[in-house]
């Protein structure tokens, strides 16, 4: 049986669409998230709304017109696995986009509440922020696009790198407290793609006392939700894994508790 956390990958509709999850499929309230996978030529037009959101270009290349501004040549890699940071554009709520793909375009739409206090802009790739986390078998490759100090209301939107046979959201740690500045709550979504794209993973999401305990096998372009509890992600040898986290709950830190059986890999103890 499907856990009810994983949305499988469907197939491009009309509009390319291939992942929505809203607050309400989801049983949350502040995370939304679409991907699109658009053919060159092809446009997507939406209205933001109450939500604020955050345009990533996954692979592909375009033109974003806001309300209130307009971006060319925006893109460059052609697939995330090129490991060089994406193309974004920040948009408020309450204004409207429009995106134009110049080539086959794979894009992401990352929505969370929004009053549209700050204006569309680009968050080009010299502003992510580029870091390796952990060691050894736990090490991974992150770029944030938007962190604590980014200009967002509720967004948070990070992208990981684990190489194969590499653990990544390892030792696990949860959000889903707000208890600031102990803990804060984020909802979270995990984008997969795999290098090759046949390949999958494993994702557990569980709870300290498993009223919560699911465990998945995740292909190429699958979603995982995160309404609580940990959430490590294991690679399997031979296949590269890429995910984008999308995160927003009433505060916006990302504050964390790491589980305690696990934490010593974090020490000098773990090679």
């Amino acid at each position: 049986m499907v856990s009810k956390l994983l949305c499988p990958s469907r197939a491009p509709d009309s509009r390319g669409l291939i992942q929505r999850v809203t607050p309400q499929s989801a049983g949350w309230r502040y995370v939304g998230f679409e991907v699109y996978q658009l053919t060159a030529g092809q446009t997507l037009a939406e209205k933001t709304g109450d939500t604020e959101v955050c345009l990533v270009f996954i692979g592909g290349k375009g033109s974003v017109k806001t309300d209130d501004a307009r971006f060319d040549d925006v893109g460059a890699r052609l697939s995330p696995f090129e490991r060089t940071p994406p193309y974004s554009v920040y948009i408020p709520a309450k204004n409207s986009f429009e995106v134009t793909a110049a080539t086959d375009l794979e894009l992401a739409v990352c929505k969370a509440p929004g009053k549209g206090l700050h204006p569309s802009r680009l968050i080009p790739p010299d502003q992510v922020m580029v870091e390796n986390r952990g060691k050894g078998q736990n090490s991974r490759y992150v770029q944030t696009i938007l962190s604590d100090d980014s200009v967002a209301e509720s967004l948070l939107v990070v992208e990981v790198f684990t190489d194969q046979g590499n653990t990544s959201s390892w030792p696990s740690h949860k959000h889903d407290q707000d208890n600031p500045p102990t803990e804060t709550y984020l909802e979270e979504t995990y984008y997969h793609r795999f290098n090759p794209p046949q390949g999958f993973c494993f994702q557990r999401v569980y709870t300290d006392d498993r009223s919560l305990d699911e465990s998945m096998a995740v292909y190429d372009r699958d979603v995982v939700l995160v309404p609580r509890g940990y959430h490590p992600v294991a690679t399997v040898a031979g296949y590269d894994n890429y995910y984008l986290n999308v995160m927003a709950g009433p505060t916006k830190r990302w504050i964390f508790t790491w589980e305690k059986d696990h934490a010593w890999i974090n020490s000098e103890q773990y090679r």
